[in-house]
């Protein structure tokens, strides 16, 4: 999207960013994670401690997924800044790199402005502590994916770990030159998403585990800075809400168009 465009013109910005958004049919899908005796453990998540081998129980549920809408790309520098209203330009270099450096609760405040522009009504109530914020479900405006909805999304309909070979559609450390990477420039996934693997880590709506973590959120899929083993379609990462860096970005969805 070329943002200049639509300074005064609220309708065809509307009209073109829906066209990034792709329709996803329901279904199900099957999720995992490891707990032992003292905390659960993330998917591929290497930075903590798995224990002994014995003392790991692979836990796997089922969800089931309603249609929804999801953006091809996640959202870049220019789109953000752009609906943020933020004033300072954005380098021509950097429009269509994924935004970085934004929490959970910028994300969901990002969504709710983008839902003002649209004419939707807001999903988020935003309070003080991420685990009394509101999600209303009913609401028609952009939102975060689900943990669920998002390795549903980008599996696509396939099995294994990736949907095709790693540097053909993922920046990663061995491939990204030590930064994060233009979007759309590998190759999408079966259902047309760009950059589900790699470049950026993408906030989730889900808190991870309150009763051992608190508000910590999930985020998932890898990104530029990491090895290529961690970068597929079940990692999934946590943190704090007002937890910021370089490689962690955001997708939007939609539940009805």
């Amino acid at each position: 999207m070329t943002i200049e465009k639509y300074e005064n013109n609220r309708e065809r910005f509307i009209n073109d960013l829906m066209n990034l958004m792709v329709p996803i049919e329901g279904g199900t899908v099957e999720l995992r994670d490891y707990i032992n005796t003292n905390k659960w453990l993330s998917s591929n998540y290497t930075l903590s401690n798995p224990g002994r081998e014995s003392d790991r129980k692979v836990i796997t549920w089922t969800e089931t997924i309603e249609p929804f809408y999801v953006m091809k790309y996640p959202v870049t520098h220019q789109l953000y800044h752009f609906v943020m209203h933020h004033e300072e330009e954005v380098e021509p270099n950097t429009n269509s790199l994924p935004i970085t450096e934004v929490s959970w609760v910028d994300s969901l405040i990002f969504c709710n402005e983008l839902s003002r522009i649209h004419g939707r009504t807001e999903c988020y109530l935003i309070t003080g502590e991420s685990q009394n914020t509101i999600y209303n479900q009913k609401a028609n405006g952009f939102r975060l994916l689900s943990d669920a909805e998002w390795q549903y999304a980008c599996k696509a309909g396939t099995k294994g770990y990736r949907y095709e070979s790693i540097d053909k559609i993922a920046w990663h450390q061995e491939n990204a030159n030590g930064s994060v990477q233009q979007v759309g420039k590998l190759l999408p996934n079966p259902w047309g998403l760009y950059d589900m693997i790699g470049n950026v880590w993408e906030w989730c709506w889900d808190l991870y585990d309150a009763k051992r973590y608190g508000d910590y959120r999930v985020f998932r899929g890898g990104s530029w800075a990491e090895v290529e083993n961690n970068c597929g379609s079940t990692s999934r990462r946590k943190s704090m809400p007002d937890f910021k860096i370089d490689d962690l970005g955001f997708r939007i969805a939609l539940t009805k168009p």
